[in-house]
């Protein structure tokens, strides 16, 4: 990092809000970029350290940037702020040694602080503080910008980054920052701008403090076995050991996913924790409204709308109308069975679809004459949860849909006609959902045109997929209580995909090793054959990402009768619980496949045309 010029800081000030305005301010470093962090962790403070040498390499880092003495910091915790004058840095160990400015400035939280209070906490922890807990005072000299910028990558790092199992992990030979810090800050920074579904950044903090309190447990339990006792306690401990350890293990693999953007991609995740929109069902009165949306119309469209549509529709008597300008309020005033038109014109929109009852919406027209356009972030476009859903004759364009233009997640939706103009993701069809898509037009996504869960019914028949990451992407979780998707794909046209065509996502079981004709050395798939140069080869944690060997710890429990019990008390008061992990770890990967057309997921799958998808028109990819 390149040392502030004699012009004075380049870093602006951080103005306190409210509270002790005789608290100085401090140098504004958390509205970093995510470039400016990566850069620094790279290239200064890790490099290619291995998790065992993370705190070395940090420590060097600073010593190298931090001023070793003589600056003020502000003392932060969550009871207090106090200004303290930094009087000397232990680098290995983090921490600075302070004394406090007086007369004494603080600024406290739901607590009474004086001097003396201060001066003997200072005494309790020997006037040593940790680094990251300093945020130094401004000064515009710009001689204390590196040492500002150093304890913030510092404390972002032991915040967002750094995990308390990570020194722990049994794989010493990565590199660190490969596997762990990149993934990590860019699924921060990706969460951070609204590109991760709220109910995947819901499960992954879940998931975080779960995975943090089995570890407490873990360590705890394990300081607690004696080393040279064979007693009946340290042999029940040894098993809820094991238990806690597979938890761990499970707990930490399920964060992986997540944190790696190509597993998260291919895996997505099962649950949503976002409340839906309850259902109405059928009015009181047993009517049923037919709504009109347009922002203008012309007296010949009307009187073509009262022909073709209102009167076969109102013949019964029981059909009343409602207008409209914007087709969400359309939607969002809908019972059970009433019906949406909507007049030509191009709707812009701010909030997603929600469908939760059974209803139809129809384009009184051509697709491309009635365009419903998302102009805001969200985890979808559309939502359909209805049991009977039918839409024709739209266009939907997207922007920033994060989980899909189109998410069927139960029910039942019938979509006839319709084009989806995609800029984030297609269509998804969650498990038990049921699509049935007629003559539309896909294309755009930088995911998959149509993403195919288990235990989904997905009929496609005289659709044009195109110009996407893949055509179709069929999930397999390999989960005992998933069941295979239902698929018909009959007449489509799927071309110009950048990947595959069909792509099927599956556990690497190990079973297909031994078909391949082409392997390279370490026993995967040549790269040619996956569709990446040797360039392009998944690494970190990628690999680590793959199927993990299912093989328990190699720790055998004492049984009544005393059979190898020597050698499992042995390895339980050692506890190498964390070293024994199967290395036989396999590389996810994709290639082209020849039999998946075969597969009986496929109902029927007959007339379809594939042209110029970048991979193949079939192919899976191996987790």
């Amino acid at each position: 990092e390149d040392d502030g010029d004699d012009s004075g800081t380049q870093l602006q000030r951080a103005e306190r809000q409210g509270g002790n305005a005789c608290l100085p301010d401090t140098f504004q470093t958390n509205h970093l970029l995510f470039y400016e962090r990566f850069k620094a962790y790279q290239d200064y403070m890790l490099g290619d350290c291995k998790q065992s040498e993370v705190k070395a390499f940090t420590a060097d880092y600073l010593e190298k940037v931090v001023e070793p003495c003589d600056w003020q910091a502000l003392w932060s915790t969550d009871v207090f702020d106090v200004l303290v004058e930094v009087q000397d840095v232990d680098f290995s160990e983090l921490k600075a040694s302070v004394k406090l400015v007086l007369p004494l400035q603080c600024e406290t939280r739901g607590c009474e602080l004086t001097e003396e209070a201060m001066n003997a906490l200072l005494e309790a922890t020997q006037h040593m503080v940790p680094l990251h807990e300093l945020q130094v005072v401004y000064e515009e000299s710009g001689d204390f910008d590196q040492t500002a910028l150093s304890i913030e990558h510092l404390r972002f790092f032991y915040k967002h980054i750094w995990r308390k199992w990570d020194e722990e992990d049994d794989d010493d030979d990565f590199d660190y920052f490969v596997r762990c810090v990149e993934p990590r800050l860019r699924l921060y920074y990706d969460i951070l701008e609204d590109r991760v579904p709220a109910g995947l950044v819901a499960e992954y903090q879940s998931l975080l403090a779960r995975c943090s309190q089995c570890f407490h447990e873990f360590s705890l339990l394990r300081s607690g076995l004696s080393s040279d006792s064979d007693s009946e306690l340290d042999n029940v401990s040894m098993v809820e050991g094991l238990k806690l350890y597979e938890q761990l293990e499970t707990f930490k693999r399920k964060l992986r996913i997540i944190e790696n953007p190509l597993l998260r991609y291919v895996l997505g995740y099962k649950g949503n924790a976002r409340q839906q929109c309850v259902q109405r069902g059928p009015r009181a009165a047993g009517i049923r409204v037919v709504h009109i949306v347009s922002a203008s119309t012309t007296a010949s469209q009307l009187q073509s709308l009262l022909n073709d549509r209102l009167l076969p529709l109102c013949s019964a008597g029981d059909t009343e109308v409602q207008f409209h300008s914007d087709p969400v309020l359309a939607v969002g005033s809908c019972y059970q069975n009433d019906i949406v038109i909507i007049l030509p014109g191009h709707y812009s929109v701010t909030s997603s679809i929600f469908l939760p009852d059974s209803i139809t919406v129809e384009g009184f027209g051509l697709p491309d004459e009635v365009v419903i356009e998302n102009k805001n972030k969200g985890d979808s476009f559309v939502e359909s949860t209805g049991a009977e859903i039918k839409i024709s004759n739209v266009k939907f364009i997207q922007h920033d849909a994060i989980e899909g233009i189109l998410c069927v997640r139960q029910g039942s939706l019938q979509m006839e006609n319709c084009v989806l103009q995609c800029e984030t993701t297609g269509v998804i069809v969650r498990t038990s959902a049921q699509l049935s898509m007629d003559m539309c037009d896909i294309y755009g996504s930088k995911g998959a045109g149509v993403e195919i869960y288990p235990g989904s019914v997905c009929r496609l028949v005289g659709n044009g997929i195109h110009h996407c990451k893949d055509g179709i992407l069929i999930k397999d979780f390999a989960d005992e209580h998933d069941v295979m998707p239902s698929i018909t794909l009959e007449n489509n046209v799927i071309h110009n995909n950048e990947g595959y065509g069909v792509i099927l996502v599956k556990p690497n079981s190990g079973e297909d090793q031994t078909d391949q004709p082409n392997q390279d050395k370490a026993g995967e798939p040549a790269a040619e054959e996956r569709g990446q140069t040797a360039e392009e080869k998944p690494e970190g944690d990628v690999a680590d990402l793959a199927v993990i060997s299912r093989a328990s710890p190699m720790l055998t429990t004492p049984t009544s009768g005393g059979v190898d019990g020597d050698v499992a008390a042995s390895s339980a008061r050692k506890w190498r619980l964390c070293r024994q992990l199967s290395r036989n770890k396999e590389s996810s990967s994709s290639r082209a496949v020849e039999g998946l057309i075969d597969h009986q997921m496929f109902v029927s799958i007959q007339g379809n045309q594939f042209k110029r998808n970048g991979m193949s028109d079939f192919g899976t990819f191996l987790y």
